[in-house]
C-alpha cells in the first residue's frame, strides 16, 4: 500500500474502531477498523510502521477519549492522546517488524497464514497490557475486546478473559487479511483457521453459574452538584443524596449503595456526616456502603466505607489506582514547572490505596470497586478469587456530561459481569446507574442526571469462571509467546543477512 494510502487506511481505521464502542455501539466495525489498520502495516520501513500506527492511534484516541476535554481541558486530552498514540505507534512498529521478519522464520502457507496473524495478534495484545499498566499504572481505556459487551462473542469473556477475547478477534481479521492479500494463500484449506477461530469465539456457550443466594440492594443515583467546577454550598452533596434515598426507607434491605462523590464531608472526622450515616443505615435496617474522601495517618484516600447501623464504620475499601492528572499528580514539581496552572487544579494528591476490595456484609463477601478500578484486570480479578459472590461498582462521572465515558463505563461492566460470573450493581452521582446480571444483561437501569433508586433482588455465586482464575496467565503467556518469537525472527532475520 503506498504511503499515502496507508495514513489514510490508518485514520479511517482508528475512527472506525472507535465506531464499535458505545455510544454507536456498532460491534462489527472493530473487525473493519482493525483490518484498516492492519492492512496498512506490511512492506514497510520501522520508521514508516511507527508513523503510520501514530496516525492510527491519535485517530482512535481523539475519538474514543474526546470526553476528557469537558473535564480537564484541550491541553490534557492533547497530552494523553499523544501518550496512547505513542504506545499505539510502538505496537504498530513491531506489528510491521513482524510482517517483515516472520515470513523468512515460517516460509511456508500455514505459517503465513496461521503463524504471522498470531504473533501480529499477541503484539497487539501485548501493547494493550503495557498501555494499561503503564506509565503511572497506564490507562486501560479503549482495549479491542471492550467492544464487545452486547456482540455474539460476549460469552467468551468468561472463558478467555479481556486480553483472551481481544487476541483472537485481531487474530481472524490478520488471518483473514493474509488469505485475501496473498495470491499463493488463496485456496479453500486457508480458510479453515479463521473459520475455526471465528466459530470458537461465537459458538463458546456461557459458563455455568451457580446461584448461591441473594442479595436485595438498594443503589442510590443522588444527581447532586459533583461535578469538580460545579457551584455548591457545604452540605449539597450530602443533602441530594439523602433526599434521593428517601424511597428506601420503606424498603427491606440488606445493603444501601452510595456512589463515589456522595459526600462534602467524611464521616470518621465530622458529626453531622456521621449522624446522617448512622440514621440511614439505621432507618434501612441495612449497613450503609458510603463514601468519603477520608484523611488517615496523614494520607488522603478515596474511600468507600461499611457503615454498620449502631456501629459505624467497620471496613475501608481505599481506590487502588487513582487517576493520574485527574485524582493526583505524579512527579508533581516536574509537571508543575511546565504547566503550573493545570497541575494546581488538582488540589489534593490521593494515596493508593492498600486495603483488600472485600466488605463482609452479613456474611457474603461482596467486591468492592471505585469509578476506574472497573477497567483494572487485577483489581476486579482479586475481588473474585478473594470470594466476592457480588459486585459493587460505584464512581462519579458528573465531569464527563452526557458523553461516551459513562456509556463505555457501563459496557465494561457488562463485561464484567460476565468475565467474573458476577452480578455487578453499578451506581454513580449521576448515570449511567444500573444493575447487570451475571449474563452480562441489564436487569435495571436509571435515567441520565435524575435522582432515583434502584432495588434489585441480585443473585449470589461462588462460581469462579476460566476467566477468573487464569485471564492474567492468558493475558502473559500471549504477550510474552508473541514477543519472544517476534524477538527469535529478527535474530534470525540478521543472522542471515549477515550472511548474505
Amino acid at each position: 500500500m503506498p504511503l499515502p494510502a496507508a495514513f489514510a487506511a490508518a485514520a479511517a481505521g482508528g475512527a472506525v474502531l472507535d465506531g464499535a464502542f458505545p455510544d454507536k455501539n456498532w460491534w462489527p466495525l472493530a473487525f473493519l477498523g482493525i483490518g484498516l489498520i492492519l492492512a496498512a502495516l506490511p512492506g514497510r520501513r520501522a520508521g514508516a510502521g511507527f508513523a503510520v500506527g501514530l496516525v492510527a492511534g491519535v485517530s482512535f484516541y481523539g475519538f474514543h477519549i474526546q470526553w476528557v476535554a469537558l473535564f480537564l481541558g484541550p491541553v490534557p486530552i492533547a497530552a494523553l492522546v499523544l501518550l496512547q498514540a505513542l504506545l499505539f505507534a510502538a505496537g504498530c512498529t513491531a506489528i510491521t517488524l513482524a510482517y517483515r521478519w516472520l515470513p523468512q522464520s515460517w516460509p511456508g502457507p500455514w505459517g503465513a497464514c496461521l503463524g504471522v496473524p498470531a504473533v501480529v495478534a499477541a503484539v497487539w495484545c501485548a501493547r494493550e497490557a503495557v498501555s494499561s499498566t503503564w506509565p503511572y499504572g497506564g490507562f486501560s481505556w479503549g482495549r479491542a475486546a471492550m467492544s464487545q459487551a452486547t456482540s455474539p462473542l460476549r460469552e467468551a469473556f468468561a472463558w478467555l478473559g479481556m486480553s483472551g477475547v481481544g487476541f483472537v478477534m485481531v487474530l481472524v481479521v490478520a488471518m483473514i487479511l493474509q488469505i485475501v492479500s496473498t495470491r499463493a494463500l488463496r485456496h479453500p484449506s486457508r480458510w479453515i483457521a479463521p473459520v475455526a477461530a471465528a466459530t470458537l469465539l461465537v459458538g463458546l456457550p456461557a459458563w455455568p453459574i451457580a446461584q448461591t443466594g441473594t442479595m436485595r440492594v438498594g443503589a442510590v443515583q443522588g444527581n447532586g452538584p459533583a461535578g469538580y467546577f460545579d457551584d455548591r454550598n457545604p452540605g449539597d452533596l450530602t443533602q441530594a443524596q439523602v433526599d434521593a434515598t428517601t424511597p428506601l426507607l420503606d424498603e427491606r434491605l440488606d445493603a444501601v449503595l452510595w456512589p463515589e462523590g456522595a459526600t462534602d464531608r467524611s464521616p470518621l472526622d465530622d458529626d453531622d456526616t456521621a449522624a446522617t450515616f448512622d440514621a440511614i443505615a439505621q432507618a434501612t435496617a441495612a449497613p450503609l456502603i458510603g463514601w468519603a474522601i477520608t484523611e488517615r495517618d496523614g494520607k488522603t484516600y478515596n474511600t468507600e466505607i461499611q457503615w454498620e447501623p449502631g456501629r459505624g464504620p467497620v471496613d475501608f475499601y481505599d481506590k487502588k489506582h487513582p487517576v493520574p492528572f485527574g485524582e493526583y499528580v505524579p512527579d508533581r514539581a516536574f509537571w508543575r514547572s511546565l504547566a503550573p496552572d493545570l497541575v494546581d487544579m488538582v488540589a489534593r494528591d490521593y494515596t493508593p490505596g492498600t486495603t483488600d476490595p472485600i466488605f463482609d456484609i452479613s456474611g457474603v463477601p461482596v467486591g468492592i470497586s471505585i469509578c476506574f478500578d472497573i477497567v483494572d484486570d487485577d483489581v476486579l480479578r482479586r475481588s473474585v478469587t478473594e470470594g466476592a459472590q457480588v459486585l459493587f461498582s460505584s464512581s462519579n462521572n458528573a465531569d464527563f456530561g452526557r458523553s461516551d465515558q459513562s456509556a463505555q463505563q457501563l459496557a465494561i461492566a457488562q463485561i464484567r459481569a460476565i468475565e467474573l460470573g458476577r452480578s455487578v450493581v453499578n451506581i454513580s452521582t449521576v448515570g449511567r446507574s444500573a444493575v447487570i446480571a451475571p449474563d452480562g444483561s441489564v436487569t435495571a437501569e436509571l435515567p441520565w442526571f435524575s435522582p432515583g433508586v434502584l432495588v434489585e433482588t441480585v443473585p449470589l455465586s461462588t462460581t469462579l469462571t476460566p476467566a477468573a482464575m487464569w485471564g492474567d496467565q492468558v493475558e502473559a503467556v500471549i504477550s510474552v509467546t508473541g514477543l519472544g518469537a517476534l524477538l527469535s525472527a529478527g535474530i534470525f532475520s540478521r543472522r542471515r543477512e549477515a550472511r548474505r
